[in-house]
């Protein structure tokens, strides 16, 4: 069954953050480029944590403004500010275009579908001549698991619903596809980096079961089918990887990869 926003919020903060999004951020801490900027929009930021370090690592000189993605999320954030002095002011803000030196947007959990969305939503509201960094999961992600799914959703039992899992791989944006994105959304001097982050669980049953797969990853994968179903596939899933790697531990690859550009002046 399906977590409300605020299970989905707790959990966020005390697993996927660490053990999932960290992959992104300390990625993304590589390359951004925050020297001169007045102030700073962080997008989707969760719980809070990457944000805060941002603002702790920029200096006083630089203001920093956070959105997360629903009041769930937010209410830990504001906590988390609270709790750290921080000055960060967090909201569910829209704001207005050109207002920001730099914007980070964490794609890290974002739909592959929505992804050029967020490069665009990005560049909206940086100046012309500020600084963008957007991360998410490239094509390459998941296939150890995407292959062994779509093998699950050949039985018969599931023939019906084989369609959900089709466009899996192929919607993972590939380097060209997000050069294309940024740049109809403005930017010029884009640049992408990628490291592969390895995922290790001891077995079927502990990848099926950890919050990441269960709770963040499947409920997206799986689209709309019924939640019998759901849990009849992830089921499978789990004997499937037993069956395959034995006492093997199974482990799984993401492409992390931080998108950064430069928004271009209008002429």
């Amino acid at each position: 069954m399906e977590k409300n926003e605020r299970e989905l919020a707790f959990l966020r903060d005390l697993y996927i953050t660490d053990d999932f999004t960290r992959r992104f951020t300390e990625l993304a801490d590589k390359h951004l480029k925050l020297k001169d900027a007045e102030n700073v929009l962080y997008m989707n930021a969760g719980t809070g944590t990457h944000c805060f370090a941002v603002r702790e690592a920029a200096g006083d000189e630089t203001a920093v403004f956070a959105t997360c993605e629903n009041d769930e999320l937010l209410k830990i954030a504001k906590d988390k500010a609270v709790a750290l002095s921080s000055d960060v002011e967090v909201s569910l803000m829209s704001y207005e275009s050109d207002a920001f030196d730099a914007v980070i947007a964490d794609g890290s959990l974002t739909s592959p579908a929505e992804v050029g969305e967020l490069i665009a939503e990005a560049a909206r509201v940086t100046r012309p001549g500020g600084k963008v960094t957007v991360m998410f999961p490239a094509a390459g992600s998941f296939g150890e698991i995407f292959s062994l799914l779509w093998e699950v959703m050949l039985e018969e039992e599931f023939a019906a619903d084989s369609v959900l899992t089709e466009d899996l791989i192929s919607e993972l944006p590939s380097a060209s596809s997000l050069t294309e994105l940024a740049e109809a959304a403005g930017l010029t001097k884009v640049s992408l980096n990628s490291e592969n982050e390895i995922f290790e669980y001891e077995d079927g049953a502990a990848l099926v079961a950890s919050p990441l797969v269960a709770d963040f990853l499947m409920p997206r994968w799986l689209g709309t089918m019924p939640d019998k179903k759901k849990e009849q596939v992830t089921e499978r899933l789990a004997q499937l990887i037993d069956s395959e790697d034995g006492d093997l531990a199974f482990r799984f690859t993401v492409k992390a990869t931080v998108l950064t550009g430069e928004k271009a002046y209008s002429h």
